[in-house]
């Protein structure tokens, strides 16, 4: 009966993988033809996530995330150790260069910015809040999978390896592993325009008392902003920032 409960929650669930920024959208008929599902088990599943908040559809539209998730991004905001021991260091860091800093989450396989601060204009970043980031390109990925222990990091590079090429990083796993050695040793990453033309990116891992880095404290500046000792000085408030925020989560780990 268990499994049987687990089996129709991942069918659930899966409903609501679909939606990505690319595919906003969907009718129940484009809904059957992805998942394969009958349409009584369809329909009964868009009934519950619709009754929740977590659907929303128009009439003779297709279906849209709900308010639900609007809902819950706020008790996130309020609930995340990440966010609320990174948020006086997205201060600290814009207060000092003109930037935006971003605190990055790492999970699954995928990393995505989930809080930022900017002292410029215009944010300089490509991925707003939520939008999930490249994870070869750029310093933020690095930052992150370079501290990875190595059994989790060769098969990870194995099955994204033609990411790291695409990227220029290397064309084997061995060239991949060299090439992050550096960011190792300095416990930080620096990228050019990479990700966002123009932009120069530095992050540093943040761990919460395990092996392997949760999430990624990140600057990016304008290029032409960035020359000579400035590097070191901004891949070293990183690299503290990082530290620091490292330390908060695992203080109220133990006090918990």
């Amino acid at each position: 009966m268990r499994e049987k409960a687990v089996n129709s929650l991942e069918r659930l669930q899966a409903v609501l993988d679909v939606f990505t920024e690319e595919r906003l959208e969907w009718t129940p008929e484009e809904l059957m033809e992805e998942l394969g599902y009958s349409r009584p088990t369809l329909y009964r599943y868009l009934k519950i996530l619709k009754d929740r908040g977590f659907l929303t559809s128009m009439p003779n539209m297709g279906f849209t995330l709900g308010p639900r998730v609007v809902e819950m991004d706020y008790l996130l905001r309020k609930s995340d150790r990440l966010i609320l021991s990174g948020a006086p260091y997205l201060q600290k860091l814009t207060a000092r260069y003109e930037c935006t800093a971003l605190l990055v989450r790492w999970y699954g396989e995928k990393i995505l910015c989930v809080d930022s601060l900017s002292s410029t204009h215009e944010a300089i970043s490509s991925y707003p809040r939520g939008r999930p980031m490249p994870l070869s390109r750029g310093a933020i990925g690095r930052s992150i999978v370079a501290f990875l222990p190595r059994r989790n990091l060769v098969p990870l590079i194995g099955r994204t390896l033609d990411e790291w090429q695409a990227a220029g990083v290397g064309d084997t796993v061995e060239a991949v592993l060299e090439a992050l050695k550096s960011v190792r040793k300095t416990g930080y990453a620096v990228a050019h325009g990479e990700v966002t033309p123009g932009v120069t990116g530095f992050a540093a891992p943040v761990f919460d008392a395990g092996q392997s880095p949760i999430a990624s404290f990140s600057v990016t500046i304008a290029r032409d902003r960035v020359h000579g000792s400035l590097v070191e000085e901004i891949g070293g408030d990183v690299r503290a920032a990082a530290g620091e925020i490292s330390a908060a989560l695992v203080s109220h780990r133990h006090r918990v």
